[in-house]
């Protein structure tokens, strides 16, 4: 018998026990165009914090007794769809549980012979990796010679937010909490990374970049988007990826220098990365050479074991994380 993680009721704030909860699934015969799936790799990210919420959004709430959904990689154990064979691995949708039944509606792709571990398309080759690639280079625009500040640098797409940016030839300003992260981000090939945990953004932001940004990517919001705004330079672009800050508190954000926008022209613009689907071609044919040579690197943060993903989640939002957050069954 499979098991999952559902949604047994809405939170308010950081969601726990009461809230989410793992239970035995009875068993499901395939339909036409299903696949079984014996899930190894699942992922947790920010976004699903949203979802949780009974409110309309870029993607459907999560509904209440039935599992969650996420990322995940896995191998066809059982087919009924001509397109997959057992043994293929798959890409697919219906994370959060050790077995899956698998249908269009969930996505599959089968994985690609490029010689990379298969968690890799759940950060670099998958979502995180796209995110960051259509952030940066088509919401923001950035540029060769733009100055760059990317806030959770040392997350899964902001790390690789940094790496495609000096790729390209951009000056790179990450920010991170606490001497470990930034060192991380340094390594990937930052400019400059500040910690946030050491003080206020903006004094060091300023201090980072004395001219200023045209390019903010945000993952965060709150305090690093205000100090963006504060020191962004004549027609600057931000990329608005999340805004992890404030998921769970859901506090008003005081942004004292919002006011900039105006006389700076700045141009602020929210994006996910299925905006650009004519391009990911693109985009997989890009990351793919630069992940097979290694100039594309990453860091995983693995926890073993369904029993851990809820964990795993939570860990997001305290930072417990460097690079992809990732459960290995």
């Amino acid at each position: 018998m499979s098991r999952a993680w559902i949604l047994k009721s809405r939170p308010a704030g950081m969601p726990g026990p009461d809230n989410i909860a793992l239970v035995d699934l009875p068993s499901q015969p395939l339909a036409e165009g299903q696949i079984r799936v014996a899930n190894r790799w699942l992922s947790v990210d920010p976004y699903m914090r949203g979802r949780m919420n009974d409110v309309k959004s870029y993607v459907p709430p999560f509904q209440i007794g039935e599992p969650l959904q996420g990322g995940a990689v896995g191998e066809v154990i059982e087919s009924a769809n001509p397109a997959f064979a057992v043994g293929d691995k798959v890409l697919h949708m219906a994370g959060w549980r050790d077995e899956a039944v698998v249908g269009p509606e969930m996505m599959p792709q089968k994985l690609p012979a490029l010689g990379v571990p298969d968690e890799t398309f759940l950060h670099n080759m998958g979502l995180t990796g796209g995110t960051a690639y259509f952030g940066l280079l088509r919401c923001a625009a950035a540029q060769p010679g733009d100055i760059v500040f990317v806030s959770a640098a040392a997350g899964a797409v902001g790390s690789a937010v940094v790496q495609i940016a000096k790729l390209k030839g951009m000056t790179v300003i990450g920010s991170a909490g606490g001497p470990d992260k930034v060192a991380f981000v340094k390594e990937l090939g930052a400019d400059h990374c500040i910690d946030y945990k050491a003080g206020p953004v903006l004094p060091q932001l300023m201090a980072a970049a004395p001219k200023g940004i045209d390019v903010y990517f945000d993952n965060v919001g709150g305090e690093h988007l205000d100090a963006a705004f504060a020191t962004a330079r004549q027609n600057a672009r931000f990329a608005i990826c999340g805004m992890i800050d404030v998921y769970n508190d859901g506090k008003p954000q005081e942004m004292k220098y919002l006011i900039r926008t105006i006389p700076a022209r700045i141009m602020m613009r929210g994006f996910i990365y299925t905006d650009y689907m004519a391009e990911f071609p693109v985009w997989q044919q890009e990351m793919a050479g630069w992940v097979t040579s290694g100039q594309m690197k990453a860091r995983t943060t693995v926890m073993d074991g369904l029993d851990s993903t809820l964990d795993a989640f939570l860990g997001l939002f305290s930072g417990a994380n460097t690079g992809k957050m990732l459960v290995r069954l």
